[in-house]
């Protein structure tokens, strides 16, 4: 009698694997909540090595813990697509898709088929989105005060919260954004990928700052060439400034010492030639992403022209962003147009170690953020909390809409929700609510973190909805409810609370709707010793 699996394979299917599913998942969620809001706990995390991470930022976690569980996984893709696609809300999205998993189980022992629970969750999700966007605030995107609001709400449970350190990061966030964002067809864009981050250990992170230009973590390559450039025009080079080898290996005869004095005159006559065409276009700085070799910088220094070699793909492109200068391919036709500017570049130490600084440039559309800390733990997390002030405020330029922090959207987006669902009716009502529940439990979470009663709160609130009070939430700091959270800077992005809704619905529906296990043989290699697929709890 044959098998249709492999022997070794392990099945499961049913009610019980959902079940699975649905534990892993609020397991997941229920060691992420306490992490929420702005007295959300921090976790600690070792690696392997022994490198240790503290921060209570959601996708650091999530990226950072070993997770098994293949359901669990897909909560953390979830998280991930989340912070890649707004750069915040990924504590909330992973809590929030524990609490619907948890509302679905419930559901599922009064015996309603997951289909209708997925049907239910993704009408409540609409009603949500569109409930979202009558209650959400239109704000102007150049007032800084706006900006500062948004990115201190998503600061304020970091680890530098309530310290002169948050002003400080909040600043250079706006700072550096307003650098680099440009108007595109009557909207904002901004690339992050144009703020670049560099990290100096020693002094305190009070003298963290932003650089209007950009810093190479590099050193000047000669000794004689000058260490201070004003008024500098640059040239960026994606070639070497040597002579090229063949790529086959070749081999030279000389039958008089002679040649071999012509052949070196030669290829010196050759890099001399390159350096004469930099000079004569006005260069004082190049910087090359390949190699310089001896020769050339000898008459690079001679010449009064600073060199910096071996700069990164990444480094070169972003300078000629921050300059305004053209990536020079060809000596050619090159030109003073594809010369770059700026009005000091600079090598300092800073640390124990040396950078290139290009400051004041002409047209700056790169900027480098210098952080400063006494350890690598706090530099890490510092900079953490930089990625999601400048996310936030990056939300807020090219979507700008906001809505009430401290649980207020989501106990508006509940009370609706429950209206709409009595116009459905049925099992389905039933799963329209459960969203709903799932969503009041987020408020109850940063009710339980900032230690006030948890029941008479959300209570509390429901009532403020009910009379129109829709940015009724909670002052965590402060521990009190409020009865309009956009008065005490309690904001949050529109776009940020509408992402953490879609990923935390999609990862629960996807899911809900996994009815069987099927979990190939361990796999044997010869030679190599048994090698085993990963075992998932079965039941």
């Amino acid at each position: 009698m044959y098998s249709l699996y492999k022997e070794g394979t392990k099945e499961q299917s049913g009610v019980t694997v959902i079940k699975n599913n649905i534990l892993a998942v609020r397991t997941l969620a229920e060691m992420l909540k306490s992490s929420l809001g702005p007295k959300g706990m921090d976790k600690m995390l070792i690696s392997g090595t022994s490198d240790v991470t503290i921060t209570n930022d959601g996708v650091t976690i999530v990226k950072e813990m070993d997770i098994q569980h293949p359901a669990a996984k897909l909560v953390v893709e979830a998280a991930k697509a989340q912070d890649a696609q707004v750069g915040d809300g990924t504590t909330s999205a992973v809590v929030l898709s524990g609490f619907l998993a948890d509302e679905a189980d419930k559901l599922i022992d009064q015996k309603i088929h997951p289909i209708v629970i997925i049907e239910g969750y993704k009408k409540a999700l609409q009603i949500a989105l569109e409930t979202g966007k009558s209650v959400g605030l239109s704000v102007n995107p150049q007032d800084r005060k706006s900006l500062k609001n948004v990115a201190f709400t998503a600061l304020s449970s970091k680890f530098f919260a309530n310290s002169e350190t948050l002003n400080r990061i909040i600043d250079v966030s706006i700072d550096a954004i307003l650098s680099v964002v440009e108007k595109v067809d009557n909207a904002y864009k901004v690339d992050l990928s144009n703020i670049k981050f560099i990290k100096k250990k020693g002094e305190s992170v009070d003298e963290t700052t932003l650089v209007r230009g950009y810093i190479l973590d590099k050193e000047v390559a000669h000794e004689n060439m000058p260490r201070r450039v004003e008024k500098a025009k640059i040239a960026i080079l994606d070639f070497p400034l040597e002579v090229e080898k063949p790529e086959i290996s070749a081999k030279m005869s000389f039958n008089d010492p002679s040649q071999i004095k012509l052949a070196l005159e030669e290829q010196a006559k050759y890099i001399r030639s390159m350096i004469d065409t930099l000079e004569k276009i006005g260069a004082k700085v190049v910087i090359t992403q390949k190699g310089m070799d001896d020769i050339a910088l000898h008459f690079l220094a001679k010449k009064g022209i600073m060199g910096i070699k071996n700069v990164s793909r990444s480094d070169v492109e972003k300078v000629a962003k921050a300059t305004g200068a053209k990536i020079i391919s060809s000596l050619k036709d090159v030109s003073s147009e594809d010369l770059g500017q700026a009005e000091l570049v600079e090598e300092r130490k800073i640390g124990n170690s040396k950078v290139i600084l290009i400051e004041d440039s002409k047209d700056t559309k790169a900027v480098t953020v210098l952080i400063r800390g006494s350890s690598e733990i706090i530099m890490d997390e510092l900079e953490r909390s930089f990625q999601d002030s400048l996310n936030a405020i990056k939300n807020v330029i090219e979507s700008p809409y906001i809505v009430g922090g401290g649980g207020s959207y989501e106990v508006e987006l509940a009370m609706k929700i429950r209206e709409e669902s009595k116009k459905v009716g049925g099992k389905e009502q039933l799963a329209i609510e459960a969203f709903a529940n799932a969503l009041e439990e987020i408020t109850t979470t940063l009710a339980g973190t900032a230690g006030m009663d948890e029941i008479d709160t959300v209570v509390k609130l429901r009532n403020l909805h009910a009379s129109g009070m829709k940015f009724a939430g909670i002052n965590v700091l402060k521990g009190k409810v409020e009865e309009d959270v956009t008065k005490e800077n309690i904001i949050d992005p529109l776009i940020v609370k509408e992402s953490v809704l879609k990923s935390a619905t999609e990862a629960v529906t996807a899911l809900l709707k996994i009815d069987d296990y099927i979990a190939a043989s361990p796999t044997q290699q010869k030679g190599a010793g048994e090698q085993q697929m990963p075992q998932y709890p079965m039941g």
